[in-house]
């Protein structure tokens, strides 16, 4: 019995072209909705979620309506076709309503433009504001117009004193550790972010954006009706994709499938960060900058993803052959007319699938805390590149995706997930103790860590809950592992948004550590879907190795 690795790369261009869109969704929207729009941490993590509501009532819906498709293309293929073609499309003209938002904010989108910041002052005088670490301030009582004026985003450390770009010394500060502090960001003969800048004149630029965007509301509304299509285009052919998998990989071998197929979604993942290091999207000079070439190009990568699935992806094929390897090892495969009148799901194993689906939910409540507020966290408080440090978790768990598919064949996919969920809790539990200035290496190594774990998590449960399917309802239980995680990612963006505004940013991980760490008290109590269960019954008395 062994895994038919090139098959199984094949079937993963589907998930490399839906990972490549979630990345650049989950990076560059919060950016684009905080900095561009000025939506405050609460209203930008409300849109966050619009998918995940949108995905909890369409992914189970699609899955189950591709289980029953009988297209000669198969089950899953269609939906992958119409659904991407439509997604790349309205993805491009997301750009359209960005470019328009920034024709209406004007010169707010010029940055260490005095005329802007005299402007921000005005606006923001008498007002109380938050630094990204909570700090309440208001400008007036910090700055005289003409100091918050020359405050710039740049700053050069030479012979141990701070320069502007025009060469005049920077010599603005509060106290002695706040110079310091300033002092230890930078790096010697390099530009920096002014932190006066991120922690001062940020927040109140935000602010008079969100006047702007208050007084002209259409390009919010076009970009947000564009957004939904959008999300409503990647929803029909989530589930499908992910499903394609187990219709052709029989049970056994699912872990080390998914291993290669999230292998894949990691190499979309990173190219797609890649593209965006090159574009200096996390720049802060390039904080207004347009995103028409940018989506331009990762739509064009999806359309290219999917041509190569279309060529090499023979799904009725792959799944008449996936049948008869199971029939040829005496592996016994459901099928759809014989599920009503098979064995239901007992109580044990129903109470192991709600716990498993609770875990499910708990974990991404903490991962996607992360994921959908990092750009800007990275941005505003640890000033670094996001796209870097996400690159090395991704990097990472594509290293460790095929060794963890072999290690759960032996060690047994509970045993795996509670490693990975432990690798994740101590990965954002240390992350909270980095701020900006902290030693960048170490921050590398927190996101590797927190990559391999969420690599040990994702390779196993998704196979731990189809295993307790039968062949015709597989897309229906991949849409009950969809409908847990959305329903985390449906409210996980907007709660931690309301904790990062009301308490501060750095509330991120603390909060992501909690979530992570109930759902390994919940996956305690998971018994079933295991490659490895406690008796030698049904596939594993066959006892068959690869």
């Amino acid at each position: 019995m062994k895994l038919n690795y090139k098959r199984t790369i094949f079937v993963g261009f589907a998930f490399f072209l839906i990972s490549a869109f979630w990345q650049v969704y989950d990076s560059i929207i919060p950016l684009t909705l905080t900095n561009k729009f000025g939506l405050s941490q609460t209203g930008s993590g409300f849109v966050m979620v619009l998918d995940n509501l949108i995905a909890l009532f369409m992914l189970p819906l699609f899955g189950a309506i591709s289980d029953r498709c009988r297209s000669r293309l198969g089950k899953r293929t269609p939906f992958i076709l119409i659904g991407t073609i439509a997604a790349a499309i309205l993805f491009f003209s997301l750009s359209f309503a960005d470019n328009a938002q920034l024709k209406s904010i004007g010169k707010l989108s010029k940055l260490d433009n005095p005329e802007t910041l005299q402007t921000v002052y005005t606006e923001q005088s008498g007002k109380t504001l938050k630094t990204p670490e909570g700090r309440e301030f208001r400008v007036d009582e910090l700055f005289t117009e003409d100091e918050f004026v020359s405050i710039t985003s740049k700053l050069e450390k030479k012979d141990g004193k701070l320069y502007r770009p025009d060469g005049t010394e920077y010599t603005l500060s509060f106290d002695d550790q706040g110079e310091q502090n300033m002092v230890e960001r930078a790096k010697e003969g390099k530009t920096f972010t002014n932190p006066h800048y991120k922690d001062f004149v940020a927040p109140a630029q935000q602010a008079s954006t969100w006047n702007v965007t208050k007084s002209n509301s259409a390009p919010l509304i076009i970009f947000l009706g564009i957004l939904f299509l959008l999300l409503i285009a990647m929803a029909t052919f989530r589930s499908p994709a992910v499903a394609l998998m187990p219709d052709v990989t029989i049970k056994p071998l699912r872990s080390k499938a998914n291993a290669i197929i999230n292998l894949m979604g990691s190499a979309g993942g990173i190219l797609v960060l890649g593209l965006g290091m090159a574009l200096a999207t996390s720049d802060t000079a390039n904080t207004f900058m347009s995103y028409t070439l940018f989506f331009g190009i990762v739509s064009a990568v999806m359309l290219i993803a999917l041509a190569l699935f279309r060529l090499l992806v023979k799904e009725p094929k792959f799944a008449r052959e996936m049948q008869e390897e199971s029939k040829r090892f005496g592996i016994t495969e459901d099928e759809p007319e014989q599920k009503s009148g098979g064995k239901r799901m007992g109580r044990a194993e129903f109470r192991s699938l709600c716990f498993l689906l609770a875990s499910v939910a708990l974990w991404y409540m903490g991962y996607n805390a992360v994921t959908s507020k990092y750009s800007v966290y990275a941005n505003r408080v640890l000033n670094q590149d996001y796209n870097l440090t996400l690159i090395i978790a991704q990097a990472a768990a594509i290293i460790s995706y095929i060794p963890i598919g072999i290690l759960s064949s032996h060690l047994g996919r509970k045993k795996t997930i509670l490693i990975g969920v432990l690798l994740l809790l101590f990965a954002f539990g240390s992350a909270y103790f980095m701020h900006a200035g902290s030693s960048i290496l170490i921050m590398y190594l927190l996101f590797a860590i927190a990559g391999i774990g969420w690599a040990t998590i994702n390779v196993n449960s998704f196979p731990m809950v189809v295993e307790m399917s039968k062949s015709g309802d597989v897309g229906r239980y991949t849409g009950f592992y969809y409908t847990a995680s959305m329903a985390a990612q449906a409210v996980t963006p907007w709660l931690c948004g309301i904790f990062m505004d009301h308490i501060a940013w750095t509330a991120l991980f603390p909060y992501a550590a909690v979530f992570v760490a109930l759902a390994f008290v919940t996956m305690i109590f998971v018994r079933h879907g295991d490659n490895k269960p406690i008796a030698k019954t049904g596939l594993e008395a066959l006892n068959v190795e690869d």
